[in-house]
């Protein structure tokens, strides 16, 4: 299919998703529509930042072998920025889904304990201060390193390199308060030390994933030139790597709070193991951790083009599914999988590509003014 036709094809998604979306609201009613809103928003904004993460680690560290593929995860974090609206539209959801945000759920000492941190106009800030945040860090590393293709200025590199630790310790507290206040907040009674690591690991995955895939798809294309086999094998080895440390997380959340059996902490898990979120979680477990590990054992299989597409869109939709087991439960109800999900899929995931493939068309495909370019180019395990 020529360019043409893709936009075309994405253009019709995107306006068919939005006429469902609105059509959710009163067909299925605000709960569904905003449930769904929250999951699709948390899941482009994750693979938003966990590009963001790329870039900055690749600062942080020095590494040159990267270089070549860097231009990938700095416009797929721009979602980061697609998703700024979202986010304040999101703000509506708070009487509809969250119960502490209702006068009598104080009423409730756990609830009435977190009020501090748990209401609204402080939540609005905390909203605005992640979002500023993201700003600024896009700013530094993105739209610098792209400035740097006309102005080949070395300077760059230096303010870069010195931002990129304060970025992680931005990145390590908004990623905390999301995950508190966007997933955990559904359930306000619910506590644990390490949701905020847990959304981390899988925002690092998701966004790798995504970086792969389009990586994958530029050099298949020969939009990369001088990108050798070495640089992909590396792609595969980190998501080889965080499958693991996803798992880890995970099972060392539940583990803690199975052996210590505290009635605020295990609920959570009790009411996502039972029926068919308990099924899920299998396929979870399969998908998010087994056959990702199993089939990048091998170090072929770290180079082998066809065998990373399936491997990271996999563990996106492993990323979507583990979004999907923690936010869907506040409904009350099993899984549900209809036209409400579709629509929100479908228009979600058609604005996200034709965002990125605006971007993308502009502009080079590699950071041409980086003077370690070509250092990277020259790369070999």
């Amino acid at each position: 299919m020529n360019e043409g036709g893709v936009t075309k094809m994405l253009t019709l998604g995107a306006v068919a998703g939005f006429v469902g979306v609105a059509a959710t609201a009163f067909a299925a009613g605000w709960e569904r529509f905003w449930v769904n809103w929250i999951l699709w928003l948390l899941f482009v904004l994750t693979i938003g930042l966990g590009c963001l993460f790329i870039v900055a680690l690749e600062h942080v560290v020095g590494a040159k072998w990267s270089v070549p593929l860097r231009r990938v995860p700095e416009r797929l974090s721009s979602l980061t920025l697609l998703m700024g609206p979202a986010l304040l539209i999101a703000l509506f959801a708070l009487p509809v889904l969250y119960p502490w945000t209702r006068p009598e759920a104080h009423n409730d000492p756990l609830i009435a304990g977190k009020a501090v941190w748990l209401n609204v106009p402080f939540f609005c800030a905390r909203v605005a201060a992640c979002l500023g945040l993201w700003l600024i860090s896009y700013r530094l590393l993105v739209s610098g390193s792209i400035r740097q293709d006309r102005d080949k200025d070395f300077r760059f590199n230096v303010r870069a390199r010195r931002f990129a630790p304060v970025f992680m310790v931005i990145l390590g507290i908004t990623i905390t308060i999301v995950a508190f206040d966007w997933i955990a907040g559904l359930e306000p009674t619910w506590y644990s030390d390490v949701f905020g690591v847990y959304l981390f690991a899988g925002t690092f995955l998701a966004g790798l994933s995504a970086a792969t895939l389009v990586v994958l798809h530029l050099f298949a294309r020969g939009r990369l030139p001088g990108v050798q086999r070495d640089h992909i094998y590396n792609l595969g080895g980190f998501l080889f790597a965080f499958t693991v440390f996803w798992a880890y997380i995970g099972f060392a959340q539940y583990l803690l709070m199975w052996y210590a059996n505290l009635p605020e902490e295990v609920f959570w898990y009790k009411e996502r193991l039972e029926g068919l979120w308990g099924l899920l979680v299998l396929v979870l477990a399969v998908f998010h951790f087994f056959v990702p590990f199993i089939v990048l054992i091998p170090r072929d299989a770290k180079t082998e083009s066809k065998r990373l597409v399936w491997v990271a869109a996999i563990m996106l939709m492993a990323h979507w599914l583990d979004l999907y087991w923690m936010v869907f439960p506040v409904l009350g109800k099993g899984p549900l999988f209809g036209w409400p999900e579709l629509s929100f899929a479908v228009f979600f995931l058609s604005a996200s590509a034709m965002w990125v493939r605006r971007l993308t068309a502009r502009g080079e495909t590699m950071p041409v003014g980086d003077p370690f370019l070509q250092e990277g180019l020259e790369f070999r395990l």
